[in-house]
């Protein structure tokens, strides 16, 4: 197993990222402090070039690779905002770039990863399906693999979003963060015990794509049969290794939230913070909310982790609310 990126190498990462993208913006919204009933500071990465967090670890990882990786050319298995994140970076440095995503994935993101040179490939019925072919792919045909959380440089990467975080606002309780693969909690509690911050780091998934849950709660880690929710950056059935390792030690709570109160959360952004977020990017203020008594008066802060959202999707989403 790769070794997990320490702080300094989250430091390290920053240069390649500031090269093609500024800090993301960390704000206070008053709406959104009177339903949360706390100072909240949101995370912006919904602001970031590909709208979405994952852009930071491309850029890191594609920068480092060596001359003959980028000869081979890269293939990963996404959801949408990685394999962007992956594009994007690609053809920044010229390098061959698949996608694999699964079949009815976002239309929007497979889009967006076709628009910045990426060869989008459909297959199976979920990310893990899709991340198996990939897999045989590799073998097959010898791309250079880039898994979306077993990767030191994606982890050190998006952890430059934790650092912008903490730097501003060092005095956080708690820090929630959206769990799919895991890269950016991971990023998140490296950070923190790095700086010697106190702040508690709360990851959110997905009651249909529980599978990180219960694997970080009991002893075994588990597989899921199947994922059932509308956030696709966290629908995950499995752990990986990397960050599960990282987070089984690192990670200090977890809130699980149904499809009915992650469709709340982008609604929350709309209403509260004016700005458009995806699921898995809206699920922090979801889970902010769904801790309750628990943040009076503290101080947290929420990552708005994307705002890939499928426009259908957001307009039933919008649709079953008069936004009043």
């Amino acid at each position: 197993m790769n070794s997990w990126p320490t702080v300094d190498e989250v430091r390290g990462a920053a240069p390649r990222v500031y090269a093609v993208m500024q800090a993301s913006p960390m704000l206070r919204h008053p709406l959104l402090e009177e339903w949360l009933g706390c100072e909240a500071w949101v995370k912006h990465e919904n602001h970031n070039p590909t709208g979405a967090f994952k852009i930071r670890g491309g850029l890191n990882l594609l920068a480092q690779l060596s001359p003959e990786d980028r000869r081979r050319g890269v293939i990963s298995a996404s959801t949408g905002n990685h394999g962007q994140s992956i594009a994007f970076a690609s053809r920044m440095h010229g390098v061959r770039c698949r996608i694999v995503v699964p079949v009815g994935n976002n239309p929007d993101k497979n889009a967006a990863m076709r628009a910045y040179g990426a060869e989008v490939i459909q297959h199976g019925r979920d990310y893990d399906e899709a991340r198996v072919r990939v897999e045989q792919m590799v073998e097959d045909e010898g791309w250079r693999y880039v898994h979306s959380a077993n990767e030191p440089h994606l982890i050190a990467g998006v952890g430059t979003y934790a650092l912008e975080m903490l730097e501003k606002v060092p005095a956080l309780d708690y820090l929630f963060v959206p769990i799919g693969g895991g890269s950016g909690a991971a990023g998140c509690c490296i950070v923190r015990d790095g700086l010697g911050a106190k702040t508690k780091v709360i990851g959110v998934q997905a009651c249909g794509a529980d599978a990180f849950t219960r694997s970080w709660r009991g002893l075994e880690r588990v597989t899921a049969e199947h994922v059932n929710t509308f956030a696709e950056g966290m629908a995950t059935r499995v752990t990986f290794d990397l960050t599960f390792a990282i987070l089984k030690e690192m990670l200090d709570d977890i809130v699980l939230l149904d499809e009915a109160e992650l469709e709340e959360g982008v609604r929350a952004a709309l209403r509260y913070t004016h700005n458009l977020a995806e699921g898995s990017g809206a699920a922090a203020l979801a889970a902010a909310k769904k801790y309750g008594q628990n943040l009076g008066g503290k101080t947290i802060g929420c990552v708005m982790s994307g705002g890939n959202i499928d426009l259908k999707r957001l307009a039933r989403i919008v649709a079953q609310s008069a936004l009043t």
